[in-house]
This record gives C-alpha cells, structure tokens and sequence, in this order.
C-alpha cells in the first residue's frame, strides 16, 4: 500500500474519524444539533474528505428524522452486506469472531478505553471513534479490516445509500488499496463471510453461556469532548 497524503497528519485524521464516527451513528436530536459543529470540522479536512461528508450533511439537512433512522435501519439492521460490525466480513457468525472482538477489546483497554455495557467493540462507528483518540492504534484496526470496510463501501454505492458518502470519507483516510487488499475484497464479494452459526462464547460472560449478536444494534456513545460542546 501507499502512505496516505501529507495533508492528513494526526490531527486531521482524528477530525475525520470522529466525524464520520458520529455520522454512522444511530441517527437522533443530538446528530440534529451537532450538524453546525461537524460542517466546521468537515469544511477544516482536504477536499478528498470535506466533500463527501458535506455530501451527507447536506441529505440530513433535507430528510426528516424518521425517515433518517427507518433508513438508517433499513440499511444497517436489514442488509446482510451493510454490516457495521467489522469482525463480520472476516469471521461471520463463527466462533472465530469472538477471537476476534477480544482483540479489538485487548486494544482499546490498551490505550485506556472502557466501553460500556453491551457495546460491541467492532461497531465501526466505535473503532472510528477509538481512531481518534489514537490515530495509530485506530489506523491499524481499520487497515486490518480493510477489506469489509470496501466491500460495505462498495454495498452502500451500489443501493445508492447516502451513508457510501461516509465510507468514501473513510476510505480516503486510509493508503491506496493495494492488489492483495483489491483480491481479498472480490473473494469476500463472491464467497460472503463464514456461515457457521453460533455463539461468541470466548466474548461470553463469566457464567459461560453463548452470547448473540444483539439486536437492534447498540449504539455506540458519544465522544465526551463532543457532549461538552453542545450540552
């Protein structure tokens, strides 16, 4: 892969992490009042980044807040190939992706953050979120789970969802996709994630008992220096 450009240094990648963290989110009263704080943080990024993320504004600004969220549900809860959970494209509903979780548990423990009960921490909106907090550790999440991010790119372009203009956003953060990245996004398009279906047991309780993916999907929380501007 090639390095990202220049422009993107730390602080800028934290900018747009955190923006599209909070435009993946649950749509809700507090996206509506924070739409003046991410056009400011949107229209500081380069034009690969601020465009896009206008883009999507830009439909929030024209829907009414319940089409958005029965959209919003359509789209994430309904859609097989619009998952947001990252762990999912690699792993399905195999025990392998409780492995899985636990490593993206493992690392944000590592730098400090705890979630909250019954947040699963493959949530993108939640990675993107701990990516801006740590642009290093975040970045190499995102990078290892590349290809499920561009196959969920590629899903919200061909349904013409106003979310691809999110993903676009992100994928532009991250280096160009090199051949081996470009052959592991076809071969999950064609062959799909694992399809053994089964219990996250490593990610269980103490009691030991399976635990299935929740649904509706939890919401992730907000970035608490976001909050103090606008409550």
């Amino acid at each position: 892969m090639t390095t990202r450009t220049p422009a993107l240094d730390d602080t800028r990648l934290a900018t747009a992490w955190q923006t599209a963290s909070l435009l993946l989110d649950y749509p809700d009263e507090d996206l509506l009042g924070r739409r003046s704080l991410l056009r400011r943080a949107a229209a500081a990024l380069p034009a690969e980044l601020a465009e896009p993320l206008g883009r999507f504004l830009d439909h929030v600004d024209a829907t009414p807040l319940q089409q958005l969220a029965a959209d919003y549900v359509e789209t994430f809860d309904h859609r097989k190939r619009c998952c947001l959970y990252l762990s999912y494209y690699t792993c399905g509903d195999t025990r392998k992706r409780g492995m899985a979780l636990l490593r993206f548990k493992q690392a944000y423990r590592s730098a400090g953050l705890v979630l909250g009960d019954g947040e699963l921490p493959d949530h993108l909106a939640v990675v993107l979120e701990f990516a801006a907090a740590d642009p290093a550790a975040g970045a190499r999440l995102l990078n290892e789970h590349r290809a499920g991010l561009e196959l969920l790119r590629l899903a919200l372009q061909e349904s013409h969802s106003p979310w691809a203009a999110v993903l676009d956003a992100v994928s532009a953060t991250l280096p160009r996709l090199d051949g081996g990245v470009r052959d592991a996004v076809l071969r999950l398009a064609e062959e799909g994630p694992p399809e053994e279906e089964v219990g996250l047991a490593p990610y269980g309780p103490a009691s030991g008992g399976p635990v299935l993916l929740p649904d509706p999907r939890p919401r992730p929380p907000s970035p608490p220096h976001v909050q103090g501007a606008h409550r």
